[in-house]
């Protein structure tokens, strides 16, 4: 598609043609439009609350203003709620927090990965002890 053909879909869609979009070069803008329309907007594997509360976590780390006020505007035109908000937030800074602990000390990496393993094999055996005796069958 054009440019016009591409801002007459995005105006559409959205109602207005926003300045982020204008200002994609022309030769590019089809491209990030489909991305945006297809992938951000669309329907796909992962419901579109949960993508823009993963995009408001992201965004709050990098940090973006621009796109911790969309992601999250998205996500309760999404129907997130304010303590979903908190909460994607609050793991994107947990995360951040994790990241800066492993990073910073240089934690082998091979180790943590067996670490990671022995935790979900513990967490399952957990589980399956609670079981009752007809589900374990």
């Amino acid at each position: 598609m054009t440019a016009q053909e591409v801002y007459r879909e995005v105006e559409e869609a959205l109602g207005i043609v926003p300045e982020f979009v204008k200002n994609v070069p022309e030769e590019a803008v089809d491209g990030f439009w489909s991305m945006l329309k297809n992938f951000q907007l669309g329907e796909t594997a992962i419901p579109n609350k949960y993508k823009e509360l993963i995009g408001l976590a992201v965004a709050s780390q990098i940090p973006c203003s621009y796109c911790v006020t969309f992601h999250k505007e998205a996500a309760m035109l999404n129907g997130a709620t304010e303590r979903e908000i908190r909460e994607a937030i609050g793991m994107g800074a947990m995360t951040r927090a994790g990241s800066t602990i492993l990073n910073g000390l240089q934690q082998d990496v091979g180790e943590f990965h067996e670490e990671v393993r022995a935790i979900v094999r513990h967490v399952q055996e957990q589980a399956k002890a609670q079981e009752p005796m007809a589900q374990r069958r």
